[in-house]
């Protein structure tokens, strides 16, 4: 009889996921105080981003574990739903905000690791019901906003657009096309480029929407696009798209000649980026903070969650794993702050004081331009040479926190 062999079963994000939590878990102890994670695992989202949220979180429980426990030495214990389960683009947020619920019953004090805008705002207005605190991670400028339970440390679509549009507009350059994939981010970026562009810089505009499932050409709006002339292109796809729109561009001529900005910082993953880009990627713009490997403002704390990652991980960790590390940190001091685990006493100790997470000081008040959202200081960052790593990327915006003057295409070249 011939025996088939079996190719192995490749792992997925959700397994390593959820084999971070369990072995959280085992270490959690009689009457853990119960955490949720509610983030995306499979597609239609964005796996990476689920699992590198939990990652985060599990390191905040371990800090938490080897920091004496909250509450006179209790634990932590995470609750993983996969926010997209069974879901396709039509039905995400109805399955983020299933997921909600089954965590509200399962008693957890808090909950984190919302990523996409397209069900951040569903269940943020489900967390307002059930008066159940939650951190957000993703740009959505109104999740916030007047709710007493939602809380973020992470910056918006509308800090990171002043921001892109003063820099293009102080280095001249006011003529400004959009390629924007048609995700709730990108249409929402867009849209907030161009009123700010033209309401406060007197900007003109071409912008193109695409179908970021399944545009694949883009070449003849390109040619449009190279007939406008225009002094810089904003490319506000997702990944996939952002890659897509930068190759096709270097076809036509359009880069890396004409400057190029992107609304987020996926070109921080340098290894991947020059590999999709190639060096068509020269000189490409993006906002974020000042993070990277050699930055000297880290805290105690977040030097901790740095310094237990690469151990366990091997490699420097993105921002996001501070976001949710930082989020469960939280969660435990302001418990132990608040002196029980209701969780309307963890509102109101979150309100507070100021807390020391991974950059520095924030505190949670009621603003009405930052209601519950302690934005970090942002720079627009560039690379300057192909191949760069991030660390080695020039910080060229605003004046008071650059390292390297922006170089113009002609410089680059």
């Amino acid at each position: 009889m011939t025996v088939q062999a079996q190719a192995p079963v490749e792992e997925t994000h959700e397994d390593r996921a959820r084999r971070d939590v369990e072995a959280v878990n085992r270490e959690a102890g009689p009457n853990p105080v119960r955490i949720g994670i509610l983030t995306p695992l499979t597609p239609p989202g964005d796996p990476t981003a689920g699992e590198l949220e939990t990652r985060g979180a599990c390191i905040g429980a371990e800090y938490v574990r080897e920091h004496g426990g909250i509450l006179g030495g209790r634990n932590i214990e995470l609750l993983l739903v996969n926010d997209l389960e069974g879901a396709n683009d039509r039905t995400m947020a109805v399955s983020a905000v299933r997921g909600l619920n089954w965590l509200n019953e399962q008693g957890v004090v808090a909950v984190l690791g919302q990523w996409h805008l397209r069900t951040s705002g569903a269940v943020s207005a489900r967390t307002e019901e059930l008066g159940l605190p939650m951190f957000i991670e993703n740009g959505d400028s109104d999740a916030t906003r007047r709710r007493r339970t939602v809380f973020r440390t992470y910056f918006t679509i509308a800090d990171r657009a002043p921001l892109m549009i003063d820099f293009l507009a102080g280095v001249g350059l006011r003529r400004i096309a959009i390629l924007a994939g048609d995700t709730v981010f990108g249409l929402s970026t867009a849209n907030e480029l161009e009123r700010y562009g033209q309401a406060e810089r007197g900007m003109e505009f071409l912008r193109f929407d695409f179908s970021q499932e399944s545009v694949t050409d883009i070449r003849a709006e390109l040619e449009q696009v190279r007939e406008w002339a225009p002094d810089a292109i904003i490319n506000a796809g997702l990944i996939r798209t952002n890659y897509l729109f930068l190759n096709q561009a270097a076809e036509l001529g359009l880069r890396p000649s004409v400057p190029m900005m992107v609304p987020f910082g996926f070109p921080m993953r340098s290894k991947d980026f020059w590999h999709f880009a190639g060096p068509a990627g020269i000189g490409i713009l993006w906002p974020a903070t000042q993070y990277r490997p050699s930055w000297t403002g880290l805290t105690d704390i977040g030097r901790w969650c740095i310094d237990r990652y690469v151990e366990r991980y091997n490699d420097f960790p993105p921002d996001t794993i501070l976001n949710s590390f930082t989020d469960v940190t939280l969660v435990a001091q302001a418990l132990d702050v608040a002196g029980s685990d209701d969780r309307d006493d963890l509102i109101d100790a979150l309100e507070s004081r100021e807390w020391v997470i991974w950059r520095g000081p924030v505190r949670f008040e009621r603003g009405e331009e930052f209601w519950h959202h302690d934005s970090p200081q942002l720079v627009i960052w560039q690379y300057q040479e192909v191949g760069q790593k991030f660390d080695d990327a020039a910080n060229v915006y605003p004046p008071e926190r650059m390292t390297r003057p922006y170089k113009t295409p002609a410089e680059l070249a």
